[in-house]
């Protein structure tokens, strides 16, 4: 089984423009996912996929392997699809651009999916976490997932889901962190779908998987990953890579 990283990396975030081009320890925050993808050993190759001139040569001059994005993409399957559709490839792995202190622990439990997956039931794989605050429950910027008793995903929504109308019942909420393994057809399927209804009301590119019937299998991690979404998110990060 082939297994690859992707990485995709655009320049114009909305909330910090050009963060992945920031330095982190003397390093641009890209090149730094990047080499701590490759320093996991869970991939048999690691690429940026960008619409960025200048991370691909940041990452190219660094001696990486970076793809040129060829159209403009709404979201990061897209951009990947374009990208692995003539690599010989059986699972790609959507690493964030913007996490550079990877958890090579889920990414490692998000690739056994597939390798126990002998009857290829599985078409993606993804991470969830446990909530337990009220205000990241009932926050719509935190995308919540429902499972059944195999954490095959059911549903993924902004609202609150489930709806706890018995508080005699013991009801466990998880939010969805963006981390995807894919086989490869599933990403070729989204990419040749348009965007269908639930997706485009949600804004919550999951939905189209399910919307075109492929299965989802959930994985619970317990790892909050440290994002750069802001300027002080990247202060952060530079305290902790001290």
């Amino acid at each position: 089984m082939k297994i690859i990283a992707m990485i995709p990396a655009r320049y114009s975030a909305s909330r910090f423009p050009g963060k992945l081009m920031k330095d982190l320890g003397g390093k641009p925050v890209i090149l730094k996912t990047y080499e701590a993808a490759l320093q996991t050993n869970l991939f048999d190759d690691v690429f940026i996929v960008t619409d960025s001139d200048v991370i691909f040569k940041t990452i190219e001059s660094a001696g990486g392997k970076a793809i040129m994005s060829k159209k403009e993409h709404e979201c990061g399957s897209d951009r990947i699809a374009e990208a692995v559709e003539n690599i010989d490839v059986d699972v790609v792995v959507n690493v964030q651009g913007d996490e550079p202190f990877i958890d090579a622990v889920s990414l490692s439990k998000l690739i056994d999916v597939f390798k126990k997956d002998t009857n290829k039931e599985v078409d993606l794989a993804s991470l969830k976490v446990q909530i337990t605050n009220k205000e990241d429950i009932e926050n719509p910027n935190n995308v919540k997932v429902i499972t059944d008793v195999n954490n095959m995903a059911i549903y993924f929504s902004r609202s609150v889901i489930p709806y706890h109308r018995d508080k005699n019942i013991n009801v466990k909420y998880y939010k969805h962190k963006g981390v995807y393994a894919f086989r490869k057809q599933a990403l070729i399927d989204f990419y040749n779908t348009p965007m269908t209804p639930l997706e485009a009301a949600e804004k919550i590119e999951a939905i189209r998987y399910q919307e075109i019937g492929k299965k989802i299998k959930m994985v619970e991690t317990d790892v909050e990953a440290v994002g750069i979404d802001t300027p002080e998110d990247l202060e952060k990060a530079i305290q902790f890579l001290k």
